[in-house]
């Protein structure tokens, strides 16, 4: 049965990559002069031509129907933050009552789904259908299984008529091209002669919950927004670290296991998994790789987490919140700069230039990070990390840099004048001597900070794991294109580089060591010193969105030929409309299941107390019957309290889905009116949960679902 679990036996060396159009497989099937072309054209050298086009789409279809595929489709990312896809057949009718198969090189570059049906905010009107999906050289076709069979799925940005971005993966490609250019300058200054490309590399980790589907399906609040509005925690949480890396169960394992083997089939380095902090919650983290393919695999992770789990008859649940009272997840983005011969640029090394190197990279990024806090905030903004950042398994919503210990002393000497001594025994001239050692483990890793340096690597703890990883990632390239823009303009004209080097992560440094925190982000202390140091501290999404369309955002985006005003408009609307809606659709299930749901079961154990001790007291009149009573009286208190709240949440939704002509101030409306409001409701729904007999409780609890599986 489709729907069944499948067992996979097979050594990982024999499926890896069986579904997927890889570099190694278009090396084997295609004429070696086409495979140098395409070579080109992924480095950026030169355009696709019809030519090739034609060679590569025959030798894609042909691999596609040897392994059973009928259909092809463009693979596509929309400002949904999910997938879409159009299938096609490679059928053809042959004039005499048969079909021949047949795939053309303009099929494979380019495909025409409605752009006006797909959030565009504003940049396409309803009656201005048409949008282009062009083919991402860069990132591997590959074989899609599902119920029907397996379709080649092909990587395609998503376009406007009029050339506008649609999606998340044409501002990523963009910024990959940005944060290339001003890189390979400042290498090129250094000495380095044989880097031609500069890519920015990342590696996911992604956090998700399972739940039994049977309980999953009683629940009217998972089901419509993937979280539950309702719920109290059971006796027994997270709080006894259990669950934290221990052994995972047979049921789990086995889903991971068939998961593994999906993934490893399309060439997806899925590498570790492990139990996370919360009741049923899980890990699976891939190994690194270029960013726009790392994006697109991350999203097939996500879509193949869903369909693994519904064949092992569970949900996967992706929210970042979806049980209150234990962690909710995130997406650690694995952040790095790496060259095309092999070089990661935030690699200290082992050599006077590679240090000088690192040391300007590194520099860069403290200020980039520093200037560009609000839009990195930004990245990981949704109304579901609005749950969970700033909670005890997540950053708080100020931006700050985690360098460790050694690094910082490093950077605070050569700031002071003061003698820091290299690997070699002398004194550290940067471009002469070696840094000190060091290693990838020097220093404790610090949990608390967003935006952590991990030996060769910053990890950006803050996304979202419903989150496309694009958003991050675009904005990270962008913020650091720009600084080392100025970068190599000062090297490319200095007399002396090394000295050039010297003051630039001297001055950097003194300039924005505020935002470099090596303690603990989760105490009020660090609010208090952050503030201090005029770090921002932006707590919500509704206060981050506007920073999209500043003059600043404007000016950075479009200098670097990632996102023009318009497009950047587009976004902010989107983000505004995105961010209201959820909101709207939580209030109004809250609102179903307070009054349809929960009042019904608790008013009828309400009556059947009643009647129990109008039983009683029939047989006993001396029987003392106060906690009955009380119950009863606590019971008719909440019942109260939750039909007037929710009163109160319905009024104020409506009230604010009135004001959907300023998109700012709607969202404003949900944030501080409606959100509170559903706030207290939830108080009254989850204190009768806690009174009101199991049996007569109309949906599952945290209790059902976090130690079910």
């Amino acid at each position: 049965m489709e729907n069944e679990p499948r067992i996979c036996t097979s050594p990982v060396e024999e499926i890896y990559g069986e579904n997927s159009f890889s570099y190694s497989l278009m090396k084997q099937r295609l004429p070696k002069s086409i495979f140098k072309e395409l070579q080109k054209v992924q480095m950026g050298e030169q355009v696709l031509s019809k030519d090739v086009a034609e060679v590569v789409a025959s030798a894609m279809k042909d691999w596609a129907i040897s392994k059973g595929a009928t259909h092809f489709t463009h693979w596509f990312q929309p400002l949904t933050g999910l997938t879409a896809e159009k299938h096609d057949s490679f059928i053809s009718p042959a004039g005499d009552g048969t079909v021949m198969m047949e795939f053309s090189g303009k099929e494979l570059i380019q495909g025409e789904p409605d752009a006006s049906s797909f959030p565009n905010g504003g940049l396409r009107a309803t009656f201005e259908a048409r949008g282009y999906t062009a083919w991402d050289t860069t990132s591997p076709a590959f074989l899609k299984e599902d119920k029907t069979g397996l379709t080649l799925t092909i990587p395609t940005a998503f376009i406007s008529y009029t050339g506008e971005a649609l999606d998340k993966k044409v501002p990523l490609l963009r910024s990959m091209e940005a944060v290339s250019g001003p890189a390979l300058r400042v290498l090129k200054v250094l000495g380095n002669t044989t880097t031609t490309k500069i890519y920015s590399q990342t590696g996911p980790e992604q956090e998700y919950f399972l739940v039994d589907k049977e309980l999953y399906n009683k629940r009217p609040d998972l089901r419509l927004t993937g979280r539950t509005v309702f719920g109290t925690m059971s006796a027994k949480g997270q709080e006894m670290d259990d669950h934290y890396f221990g052994a995972i169960k047979e049921k789990v394992a086995y889903f991971m296991r068939e998961l593994n083997c999906e993934l490893w089939k399309m060439g997806i380095s899925a590498k570790t998994q492990h139990n996370e902090v919360a009741p049923n919650q899980f890990e699976l983290a891939t190994i690194y790789t270029t960013t726009n393919v790392a994006t697109d695999n991350n999203q097939i992770v996500m879509e193949t987490m869903k369909k693994v789990a519904e064949r092992h008859s569970m949900v996967c649940l992706l929210h970042e919140k979806p049980f209150a009272g234990v962690n909710g997840s995130g997406k650690h983005n694995n952040w790095s700069l790496g060259t095309d011969d092999g070089m990661n640029l935030l690699e200290p090394g082992t050599n006077p230039q590679n240090n000088a190197r690192f040391l300007i990279f590194l520099a860069a990024i403290i200020k980039a990070v520093d200037i560009y806090a609000p839009l990195i905030r930004l990245s990981a903004s949704n109304s579901g990390n609005d749950h969970r950042l700033g909670a005890n398994e997540a950053p708080p919503a100020i931006i700050s840099i985690f360098l460790g210990t050694e690094l910082d002393e490093i950077l605070r000497k050569f700031e002071a004048g003061e003698k820091v001594p290299s690997r070699d025994g002398g004194i550290m001239e940067i471009g002469q001597t070696m840094l000190p050692d060091l290693p990838l483990d020097s220093t404790d890793r610090n949990r608390t900070s967003p935006f952590a340096f991990t030996g060769n690597k910053f990890e950006f703890r803050m996304v979202g794991s419903t989150q496309s990883i694009s958003g991050a990632n675009v904005i990270l390239n962008t913020a650091v294109a720009e600084v080392l823009k100025g970068f190599a303009d000062i090297l490319e004209n200095a007399p002396d580089v090394n000295k050039a080097v010297k003051e630039i992560v001297i001055e950097t440094y003194k300039k924005h060591k505020r935002v470099i925190f090596n303690g603990n982000g989760y105490s009020d202390d660090w609010v208090v010193e952050a503030e201090k140091r005029g770090l921002p501290n932006l707590k919500s999404s509704v206060d981050v969105f506007p920073e999209l369309i500043k003059d600043y955002s404007v000016k950075l985006f479009e200098s670097n030929r990632v996102l023009s005003k318009a497009e950047l408009e587009a976004r902010y609307e989107i983000h505004l409309e995105t961010f209201s809606k959820q909101i709207n659709i939580e209030a109004g299930i809250m609102v179903e299941m307070a009054e349809r749901l929960i009042f019904p079961a608790s008013s009828k154990y309400a009556a059947k107390v009643v009647k129990t001790i109008s039983a009683i007291k029939g047989i006993a009149p001396a029987v003392t019957l106060k906690p009955q009573e009380e119950l009863v009286a606590k019971l008719g208190e909440n019942l109260s309290g939750l039909l007037e709240a929710s009163a109160k949440v319905t009024i104020e939704m409506n009230a604010a889905f009135d004001l959907e002509e300023d998109l700012l101030t709607q969202a404003k409306a949900y944030r501080e009116k409606v959100i509170p409001a559903m706030a207290e409701l939830r108080i009254f729904g989850d204190a009768l949960e806690k009174i009101t007999d199991k049996e007569l409780w109309p949906y599952p609890s945290y209790e059902d679902m976090l130690f079910t599986l």
